[in-house]
């Protein structure tokens, strides 16, 4: 079933989304959205990926800036709950990583706000703790 299929689910995209996450396909992400998207990450701004997106070929972009800054293969992900609601979705959970320039280690809270149309994700808001991020970011005495 592609993305786009009509019978493609709200919780069919969504499960497509966090295996393609999980595998680390910034491509295979991307090609989930619609051609405009509403991308909101907001947060600390000394952290590259936060902001907002509104085109597909930005989705990949935010992926292959984020995941670099983490040490491959040290992060954990759980998504605890997913709520449905028509088209729109929310998921609840955790994210762990280990940044890379200065080995510090934290976890933050997230939750995604997501509508999903046709079978393409229209909009996707994400809230993590970016505090607790930035200062995993500042190397250790500074």
């Amino acid at each position: 079933m592609s993305a786009t299929s009509p019978t493609c689910t709200v919780r069919d995209t969504i499960s497509r989304f966090l295996a393609l996450l999980a595998a680390g396909d910034a491509e295979g992400l991307a090609g989930l959205f619609a051609d405009d998207v509403d991308w909101f990450v907001p947060g600390d701004s000394s952290l590259p990926w936060t902001g907002v997106r509104s085109r597909r070929e930005e989705v990949s972009a935010y992926f292959r800036t984020l995941w670099p800054v983490f040490v491959e293969g040290a992060s954990e992900s759980e998504i605890g709950h997913i709520l449905v609601d028509g088209d729109e979705a929310a998921l609840f959970g955790r994210f762990t990583h280990t940044v890379k320039s200065t080995g510090r280690r934290f976890t933050t809270p997230v939750a995604f706000r997501l509508t999903v149309r046709d079978g393409r994700i229209e909009r996707l808001h994400l809230f993590e703790d970016t505090l607790t991020v930035a200062q995993a970011m500042v190397p250790t005495g500074s």
